[in-house]
């Protein structure tokens, strides 16, 4: 029987109540397939629906085949080796005592002696050089990230799913798994909003709040047919309100028409030249065609209407964001930043940059780039203060904004409308809510508590109160696409292409960092400035 994950009729809500799934039916054979959708749309609780990991409240689940599984956080004990992930460790310690002539006859027998060998090549499938006794607490989150995927692959599963799996991975790191996914001929279920990732699927799968759409092909293919759908939303919905004038001008000039001919009946009768029961019946059939008159418009006029609501709705979910800024005003000879022979760690003699100079003048748009552990984060927190440089000097000679990935610069426990009126205390609530709704925080989503927010709901929140009302000269983003949906990223990227102050960006998306413009690259090699 082939492999194969069948949703039926299924049903899914959030503990207070708000519906994600309603009789979902979906499909998935042994195809690569990329799942998109905005944030909070339900792409991860999906993935735990399909593992297990929760069951659905109503509808049936049916998977034939065996899952291999990675979520975006692999969670490590103290003490955990990459051997542990595989789950090999008791082998791996027959085929020591096998070397050491201590292994047991019945060991010998079940001596798994290609095992080394296939979790090497696993793990070089994922472009990872790590020996099975490295202790993952010894890893990057990235580098986990690609043991996590290497101990998957060597199970050799029927279907991968996978939770954003090219997140937090350099660029070295990006390329071997987008390497590996397309190479993979089993099944695939991926989270994504890698856009190099989902250029390698067999098909899209958009999750959105109509339901799920399934398109054939990749990235590039789903794009294109989703341009045509809002092309054609856009169309119907022009028809629904043509139709909808015309249904209300029809509707007037037939009431204009029946007054004209009963005021010319009142008249005649005035004159006497019309006996009184025929009076009586030609107001009847007035009244009763005025009122199928009325009843006609009307169920037109509805009719309408509702296919004008449901292209509405199509629209929302189909249109592109746009983001529109307001000017900064930096000039292009203004230097806004400076360092000179910098030199900077964590451990006395152990710098993480050496001897690194560098400036920005104007409205440069510039990537910090580099492997993971190369000093990119140390650099941004030198450059917020957080880190005072052991030789040299760090000049930023401007007003400036650092979104992290935590997003720090707001209040967990306030709402993102509060934070908004704090960060930008010149702001009218008019002001306020246009700025957060053009990031799509519209109408009560302004008020929702930040602790309560996705981590692609965050750092949109953040990005809407520093750029929404009065964006600063230097704008500084540390892998600001890590958690954003492919829509929200879209709309950065808009904002940011209008945005006329200087940027600094860390980000290994190089879709990303060639949509915003970057003209220069400041590549950081670890200990070496660059």
């Amino acid at each position: 029987m082939p492999a194969s994950i069948t949703l039926s009729q299924i049903s899914w809500a959030t503990p207070d109540g708000r519906p994600l799934f309603s009789d979902l039916d979906l499909s998935f054979g042994t195809d690569r397939t990329g799942l998109v959708g905005r944030n909070g749309v339900g792409k991860t609780t999906l993935l735990k629906l399909v593992s297990g990991g929760i069951r659905p409240q109503s509808g049936t689940l049916s998977v034939s085949g065996s899952l291999g599984i990675l979520r975006q956080n692999v969670q490590v004990a103290p003490d955990e080796t990459v051997a542990d992930l595989f789950g090999a460790t008791d082998a791996l310690a027959v085929l020591q005592r096998a070397e050491t002539g201590t292994a047991t006859a019945d060991e010998l027998l079940s001596a798994d002696w290609t095992l080394e060998a296939r979790m090497a090549a696993a793990l070089d499938r994922t472009g990872l050089n790590a020996e099975p006794q490295t202790p993952l607490a010894a890893l990057s989150g990235g580098q986990r990230t690609r043991a996590g995927l290497a101990a998957l692959v060597f199970t050799e599963p029927d279907f991968l799913l996978l939770d954003e799996p090219t997140n937090n991975l350099d660029r070295d790191g990006r390329e071997a798994v987008i390497a590996l996914i397309s190479g993979w001929r089993a099944g695939a279920v991926i989270v994504s909003h890698d856009r190099e990732l989902l250029e390698s699927m067999d098909a899209i799968v958009e999750l959105t709040s109509l339901g799920a759409t399934r398109y054939g092909g990749n990235w590039s293919h789903y794009r294109e047919r989703r341009a045509l759908e809002l092309a054609a939303a856009q169309h119907d919905l022009a028809d629904a309100e043509k139709r909808i004038s015309e249904v209300a001008r029809k509707a007037q000039a037939t009431v204009e028409r029946q007054a004209h001919r009963d005021s010319t009946g009142r008249k005649i009768a005035a004159k006497g030249g019309i006996p009184r029961i025929m009076l009586g019946g030609m107001k009847e059939r007035s009244e009763t065609t005025g009122g199928d008159n009325a009843r006609l418009a009307e169920r037109r006029r509805s009719a309408a209407q509702e296919d004008a609501k449901a292209a509405r709705e199509k629209i929302e979910v189909l249109q592109p964001l746009s983001v529109l800024l307001p000017r900064t005003g930096l000039a292009t000879n203004k230097t806004v930043l400076k360092m000179e022979g910098v030199a900077v760690g964590y451990r006395p003699g152990d710098p993480v940059i050496r001897d690194l100079s560098f400036e920005v003048k104007g409205p440069e748009r510039i990537a910090v780039t580099g492997p993971n552990g190369s000093g990119k984060t140390t650099l941004l927190s030198l450059l917020t203060g957080e880190l005072k440089p052991w030789a040299g000097t760090v000049a930023v000679m401007t007003g400036f904004a650092m979104l992290d990935q935590k997003v720090s610069l707001l209040d967990p426990s306030a709402s993102i409308r509060d934070n908004f009126r704090r960060i930008n205390p010149q702001a009218d609530e008019n002001t306020c809510r246009a700025a957060l709704a053009r990031f799509m925080f519209r109408a009560d989503a302004a008020l929702q508590v930040v602790s309560t927010l996705s981590g692609g709901q965050l750092l949109r929140a953040g990005l809407a109160c520093v750029l929404g009302s009065a964006p600063p000269p230097l704008l500084i983003l540390d892998e600001p696409t890590n958690h954003l949906d492919i829509d929200s990223i879209s709309a950065v990227e808009a904002g940011l292409r209008a945005y006329d102050g200087a940027l600094l960006v860390v980000s290994h998306d190089e879709t990303f960092l060639e949509s915003i413009g970057i003209g220069r690259r400041l590549e950081l090699a670890g200990g070496v400035g660059g």
